[in-house]
């Protein structure tokens, strides 16, 4: 199995051009400030070709959440995909006690994910995943903690691909911050001269530290 988690295979003519240049197109994209991101090393044995990054959000020296997104691709096309690309993720993040409480919260998280997409205009397919939401209560020596909720979101889908076989990553890349600047509290970011908030349900904005 080939990945590129930690080489570069950019320039390997043995790697195929689309998937280089998938690649190459989410090394280019420029999330916004608050959020950094780097390459992780990808999973094994999920597709012949993988790449992975991993990302957090942070306001100061508080990381508001964080999150990994993994690129496949089987030369060949996946039967599960219908298609030869797949993007998977994991995005957590700690809520504030109020946002926590609200019954529509798995829903409303489901819909960051699918308007981000929606609203950088991004074909998508084959959409699936769960929203978790996870309730700690501290005892005995930790019992000075607050209780906490962190909400996960695990989905993935199959990106759109251009005319020369490859998706547009850098733009799903730039989507997919949107989704953590969401999960984490900040403000939307542009989205083409538009809010990321098309087709996107809010809830009350909050800061609170992932861990």
């Amino acid at each position: 199995m080939n990945d590129t988690g930690d080489r570069d295979d950019a320039g390997d003519d043995t790697v195929p051009r689309a998937f280089r240049r998938a690649v190459e197109a989410l090394r280019s994209a420029a999330p916004r400030p608050e959020i950094e991101v780097e390459p992780a090393r990808p999973p094994q044995r999920l597709a012949p070709y993988a790449y992975a990054l991993e990302a957090t959000v942070t306001d100061g020296d508080e990381v508001l959440a964080d999150g990994r997104l993994v690129l496949l691709h089987a030369p060949d096309g996946h039967e599960a995909w219908k298609g030869r690309f797949r993007l998977v993720t994991l995005v957590r993040a700690e809520l504030e006690p109020e946002m926590a409480a609200d019954p529509l919260l798995p829903e409303v998280s489901w819909s960051w994910l699918t308007g981000a997409l929606e609203a950088r205009g991004l074909g998508h397919g084959e959409p699936s995943g769960t929203v978790t939401r996870a309730g700690s209560h501290y005892f005995g020596g930790l019992a000075d903690r607050r209780p906490a909720t962190q909400i996960e979101i695990r989905a993935s889908w199959t990106p759109e691909e251009d005319p020369e076989g490859a998706p547009d990553t850098a733009a799903h890349l730039v989507a997919w911050c949107d989704l953590l600047g969401q999960i984490a509290g900040l403000p939307p970011a542009p989205a083409g001269g538009t809010e990321t908030g098309a087709g996107v349900v809010t809830l009350p904005q909050r800061r609170g530290p992932q861990r």
